[in-house]
């Protein structure tokens, strides 16, 4: 708790909170970004896109 007390008065409290969020937001960023390459799956699925082009979609 006394590390978290030294950075917030050498670095600030907004870097300190912000740097705290994207630690507790990260793996819900990774499950959204799954989630979104699961849907791109099955709409492409339903436009008639074969493995080949789905792949090319996911990858960009």
């Amino acid at each position: 708790m006394e590390e978290i007390f030294k950075l917030a008065a050498n670095y600030g409290f907004p870097m300190v909170v912000a740097g705290y969020l994207l630690i507790k937001i990260e793996p819900v960023i990774k499950d959204l970004q799954k989630s979104i390459n699961s849907l791109t799956i099955v709409v492409a699925r339903q436009s008639g896109l074969d493995a080949e082009e789905i792949s090319k979609i996911i990858s960009g």
